[in-house]
């Protein structure tokens, strides 16, 4: 039996994600170049751009090739449609909340930092969440009338389309992905209160603040996780370790290309494993550090500067006994140290780990500024792209 031949409707899908994508790498592309780019036909890439161009995703955007006159014939530079969507990419961690937008290019169009007190209350982090996030998309919005007014003068418009509503609501992010320094609940998004949580005290929903702020999906997951992600997209590898080591012990566990959360989502939450503590003795791993007297007051949280400073030799051995847990555990092809204490001790922690009865390959992490929010940045462009993709 002959296989069945794609139907015209898939072809022309197809056609049209190949068109958008390469618009997506390249921002302006003629006829003729999409063509290039893509290894479709040149009648079949204008009907393409005829079709998106109907469809409000793609506009042509009056700059033309030189041509005429014998030199050719002119092209025009088609680009995407500027209401085509932006994402958000948040950051809650214990130095504040961080959110950033960002347009299908990638380009970074607005960011906005808001501190968050010590203690960090719930409620707190609540509402610097939900104002970083009011605050960006006001300077997308300030942003946008800035551009459609340098537009219209260009044009000579007199504004009688009146265009602000449109832009305002084009301002509302079609997705946002969050990143939190805390444990999150896989099905509900939900930051989760373990015993000796460093950082919140108590849950918060991002997913609800969030809920009246995102025009699409929320999706949260935890901060080491997302650092994971950004690794594995700096260096490609299917089996590694990543773990944390920061006020905050983390670690994220990267399995035939797939970060594992378990159950509710919270796998990887190391400070409880138990190693080898000061005289040998087996402990908690985060007691190792309250015994060593390197907690901050009244908090399980570590003091990053004043062990950097001492750099003691137990907390060596701790961590080298997480490692060969890991390493018994997951069979990883090399664990990655991230944190501001766990990056420049990497290297005695691998010669620690090299001393194991089962030592494995241990180094620095390669992604050094905000991975975690890097690594949520990467995925909401990816799922505004599908999204755009998807239309």
């Amino acid at each position: 039996m002959d296989p069945a031949k794609p139907s015209q409707e898939l072809l022309r899908s197809l056609t049209d994600e190949h068109v958008l994508r390469a618009l997506m790498r390249h921002r302006l592309l003629t006829r003729a170049e999409l063509s290039t780019e893509t290894g479709i036909s040149k009648p079949t890439a204008g009907e393409s751009v005829r079709r998106l161009t109907e469809a409000g995703l793609v506009v042509d955007t009056g700059r033309r090739t030189p041509g005429g006159r014998g030199r050719g014939r002119v092209g025009s530079y088609y680009s995407l449609a500027p209401d085509v969507g932006t994402a958000l990419a948040v950051s809650v961690a214990p130095e504040g909340v961080v959110a950033e937008c960002v347009d299908a290019y990638g380009n970074l169009v607005a960011r906005v930092e808001e501190p968050v007190g010590r203690p960090a209350r719930p409620d707190d982090v609540a509402t610097a969440l939900g104002r970083a996030v009011d605050r960006v998309r006001e300077l997308v919005e300030a942003r946008q009338e800035a551009d459609f007014a340098g537009d219209r003068g260009d044009r000579g418009d007199r504004g009688e389309l009146g265009p602000a509503g449109r832009l305002r609501l084009d301002a509302w992010p079609r997705l946002a992905v969050v990143s939190a320094a805390d444990p999150v609940d896989r099905h509900t998004g939900r930051l989760l209160q373990l015993p000796d949580a460093p950082f919140l005290l108590g849950e918060i929903d991002p997913v609800a603040v969030l809920a009246g702020r995102v025009a699409g999906t929320v999706l949260v997951d935890n901060d080491v996780n997302w650092a994971a992600e950004a690794e594995r997209a700096a260096a490609p590898m299917d089996d590694f370790a990543f773990v944390y080591l920061d006020e905050g012990l983390g670690c994220a566990i990267v399995s035939d290309g797939e970060v594992r959360r378990g159950h509710r989502g919270v796998a990887g939450e190391v400070a409880h494993l138990v190693t080898v503590g000061p005289g040998g003795r087996a402990m908690p791993l985060i007691e190792v550090f309250g015994l060593l007297g390197l907690r901050h007051g009244r908090s399980t949280a570590i003091d990053v500067d004043r062990l950097l400073e001492e750099r003691p030799p137990e907390v060596v051995t701790a961590v080298g006994g997480l490692v060969a847990a890991l390493a018994t555990l997951i069979d990883p092809e090399v664990v990655v140290i991230g944190g501001r204490w766990g990056t420049p001790l990497s290297d005695v922690i691998a010669e620690e780990v090299s001393r194991s009865p089962r030592p494995v390959p241990v180094r620095a992490a390669s992604v050094k500024n905000e991975p975690s929010l890097a690594g949520a940045r990467a995925q909401a462009l990816d799922m505004l792209r599908a999204l755009i993709v998807g239309r």
